[in-house]
Formats: C-alpha cells, structure tokens, sequence
C-alpha cells in the first residue's frame, strides 16, 4: 500500500514547508497539491437544472402575486 505524501504534516516536521511550498504543483507525488482534479466533469442532470430553474420561474411568480396582493389599488 502506497503512504500518502500527508501522512506525517504535523507542524515543525523536516520537509513541511518545502512540501506545502507555492511553487509545487504537484508533479513529484501523482497528484496535485492544489486540487485540480483530472477527471472530466459528467454529463450535465438536464432534469435537475429543470426542476431549478421552474423554482425560480415559481418562486417569481410568487412574489410578483404578494407584489399585487399589497400594492394599493389604483
């Protein structure tokens, strides 16, 4: 089993600042330091986005009848 690179981070160990330094971009370990992950994103939940934004078209329908119901008639 391979140790992960942050098994021994505690503060004041030899190496912790040369191993969190700016400059590493995560080339030495097989992953990156920085949390840029290489797997592409999946396919986009067009139900999900839906169901979104019918809230939102809902939720402004709402407000604009409470906008009705209180305005002073004209």
């Amino acid at each position: 089993m391979t140790s992960s690179p942050h098994d021994s981070d505690r503060p004041g160990h030899d190496g912790a600042v040369e191993h969190h330094s700016l400059d590493d971009h995560g080339d030495d370990h097989g992953h990156d330091d920085h949390a840029h992950g290489e797997e592409a994103l999946g396919p986009i939940d067009t139900a999900a986005w839906g169901a979104g934004i019918l809230g939102v078209v809902i939720g402004f329908a709402i407000a604009f009848c409470f906008v009705l119901a209180t305005s002073a008639p004209a």
